[in-house]
């Protein structure tokens, strides 16, 4: 087959992106030509095995780009904290004419047989408009646009109504998804995200050495790593204040927080006033670095408020590392006992009581080698992909 895949967002720095990057590189591997469609507000150097048109965005620092404005998102972006919900009427209708023309352009010299749209959103309402079979998947953030601003509703709405299928990522997606856009239940899959089994994966290391490359001079005896977006909906300020009652009872403990957004300095001015000198704020990093901090890790936390998937949670559980996670939209489909703790969300207290269960009965080595082994067996892409191509042949069918 011969597959685009469409994006709002760059192929590094989002979910939905990795993700992207994920299915096309294993479509690839399975033997079908893919073509990707993203935006960036910069030329992004990595290679891909497979071919690639980026939209550039924000003439005020890219004098060539094709968008007047940075990329909008449904919340932040390492590289842009532009939202769908800043634009004007105007900037809406720049945003749907430059993605029409270039994906119109790119199917005529590519010539899918299908489209995979990502996101309920816009890219699903441009795949309709090439008439070339399409399916679409839902990631949760799109939900949070949906209710947040209803002008996208005539793109959004026909957009789903006219796919050949709807990827949903986790039960509360799929839930959320019926109730919202009112398509059958027939017209849904529940297809969980897979993770990139060449990235992430218990790996040897030396521990001074890989401290030291995350900036750490000192030598903690056990570290809570978090990776995520810095955003409020991430809950990283109940993380904060859980550390202070952490560090209380596990005096040589360091948190580790990989990821940037809107919050950042926010972030940082609750750990100064918590007077927590054992944070560690790293920016944002890429999957190699991410996947050496989990290995690092002693417990991966996942303390969200809003979380449609929990991507991060499954890829720390692939590293050997046992995650705490809060009960919010897809962490309780896949989080229990045996590979971590679930705790009610926005509750520091039964954060830190649980992180501190895990850290004191060092559960890495008691419950990691599990984790791996559950990640490995239900969410790899590998797994997840058979589904995938099956959806994608029906609609070329």
């Amino acid at each position: 087959m011969k597959i685009l895949l469409i994006n709002h967002f760059p192929l590094q720095g989002s979910g939905s992106g990795i993700y992207t990057m994920n299915i096309a590189n294993q479509l690839v591997n399975s033997g079908h030509e893919v073509f990707v469609i993203d935006l960036d507000n910069v030329i992004d150097s990595n290679n891909y095995n497979f071919s690639r048109r980026t939209i550039i965005c924000n003439k005020f620092e890219n004098p060539g780009a094709e968008l007047d404005f940075n990329f909008p998102c449904f919340t932040t972006h390492p590289r842009s904290f532009k939202t769908f919900y800043d634009l004007s009427e105007n900037e809406i209708e720049e945003y749907v004419d430059v993605f029409s023309k270039i994906t119109n352009d790119v199917c005529k010299k590519f010539k899918p047989d299908v489209i995979h749209a990502q996101h309920l959103w816009i890219t699903p309402y441009i795949a309709y408009k090439t008439g070339i079979p399409y399916i679409v998947t839902a990631h949760g953030t799109d939900l949070i646009g949906f209710r947040q601003d209803q002008r996208y509703h005539r793109y959004a709405l026909i957009g789903a109504k006219n796919a050949h299928k709807i990827i949903t990522i986790s039960k509360q997606v799929h839930q959320d998804v019926l109730d919202l856009y009112k398509v059958g239940k027939d017209n849904l899959k529940l297809i969980p995200n897979g993770f990139d089994t060449n990235i992430f994966r218990v790996q040897d290391f030396n521990r001074k050495e890989l401290l030291e490359k995350f900036g750490l001079n000192t030598a903690p005896e056990k570290i809570v790593s978090f990776v995520g977006k810095f955003t409020s909906f991430k809950g990283i300020d109940t993380l904060l204040y859980a550390a202070h009652s952490i560090t209380k009872k596990i005096s040589k403990v360091a948190f580790i927080l990989a990821g940037n957004g809107e919050l950042m300095q926010n972030m940082i001015e609750i750990s100064q006033k918590e007077n927590l000198d054992n944070i560690f704020f790293l920016g944002h990093q890429n999957q190699n670095d991410i996947s050496l901090l989990y290995n690092l890790a002693d417990v991966s936390v996942v303390p969200s408020r809003i979380e449609p998937f929990g991507l991060v949670a499954i890829e720390a559980l692939a590293c050997g590392t046992p995650v705490v996670a809060t009960n919010a939209g897809g962490l309780p489909d896949f989080i229990n006992d045996k590979v971590g703790k679930l705790v009610e969300m926005e509750k520091p207290e039964l954060l830190a009581e649980a992180i501190i269960q895990e850290l004191a009965n060092n559960t890495k080595k008691t419950k990691g080698k599990y984790a791996a082994k559950y990640a490995l067996d239900n969410y790899s892409w590998e797994h997840s992909l058979k589904e995938v191509i099956q959806l994608l042949n029906s609609a070329v069918k």
